[in-house]
């Protein structure tokens, strides 16, 4: 089975309404290509609010899902049968606040939500304001182009993340985010990204965010990576794209991974060594 996957490499605007117009455009682009899933990157409908610490304003553009926002991309990706990962800023019903991804069958359906679980603090990303850890774990999905997993952004700087969402069966992991030009050196988040696909058998595919906001340079740079660790394409650097790659989801079962590492799990050691 082989998935095409887009990656919506964009840029967000101060208006809200317009960058879903931008999004729901850009899921019709994707169609056109050929696409069978889209990923888009993190909370893409807003300015990266998380830049400032402690904005109370910023935290009204929290809504709820579902809700009329993602009602929206729901009916645009039943109307295109094109399975959509999206992000976005959400509200539950207990009032909390999540980095979230709802994920979207080629039906509209609304699969399941994963929540940013891991959330840092530091300069340009105090996320601690914002965000509450995720609390529904690391869910595969099943959708019709295929098993999905989602890492958001800083969550896939944890191997245990990366590893769980391969012991759940993702032959992709799309990892929304949020990176600004020269944030890690020497490509370091794109070769954790890369050697977690290696070590796991499976697809990643990161969506990124471009532009200049405040003090932060989104790189763009998105890119998708099969499951020996190779890129198999690379979006523009500092400019919106369309990233698309073919993935071929057999070579998932066939990867050094699963022929080799695998096999050899001790998984009944793993609890006692980590904390």
């Amino acid at each position: 089975m082989t998935m095409r996957v887009a990656l919506a490499q964009l840029a967000a605007g101060p208006d809200h309404a317009a960058n879903l117009t931008r999004a729901l455009d850009v899921m019709g682009e994707a169609k056109r290509q050929g696409a069978d899933l889209i990923a888009f990157p993190e909370v893409i409908l807003d300015r990266f609010f998380p830049q400032n610490p402690d904005d109370r304003e910023a935290l009204k553009l929290a809504e709820p899902v579902p809700g009329p926002t993602t009602d929206r991309i729901a009916a645009r990706a039943r109307e295109l049968g094109l399975v959509t990962v999206f992000n976005l800023y959400e509200l539950s019903p207990e009032g909390h606040r999540f980095d979230s991804s709802p994920v979207f069958d080629a039906d509209g359906r609304l699969l399941g939500i994963t929540r940013m679980i891991h959330i840092t603090d530091y300069e340009g990303f105090h996320e601690q304001t914002y965000y509450h850890p995720g609390d529904r774990g690391v869910p595969v999905y099943d959708t019709r182009a295929g098993k999905v997993g989602v890492a958001i952004c800083y969550d896939r700087h944890y191997p245990e993340v990366m590893r769980a969402l391969g012991v759940a069966g993702a032959e992709l992991v799309v990892i929304p985010q949020a990176g600004t030009v020269g944030e890690w050196p020497e490509g370091l988040y794109e070769a954790e990204v890369r050697t977690a696909a290696f070590q796991n058998g499976y697809f990643t595919a990161l969506a990124n965010r471009v532009g200049v906001e405040g003090k932060l340079h989104f790189s763009g740079e998105s890119f998708a990576v099969d499951p020996e660790g190779r890129v198999l394409a690379r979006g523009k650097s500092e400019d919106e794209d369309l990233v698309l790659a073919d993935l071929d989801l057999a070579a998932c079962r066939t990867s050094t991974a699963r022929r080799l590492f695998w096999k050899d799990r001790r998984p009944e050691l793993y609890g006692q060594w980590l904390g």
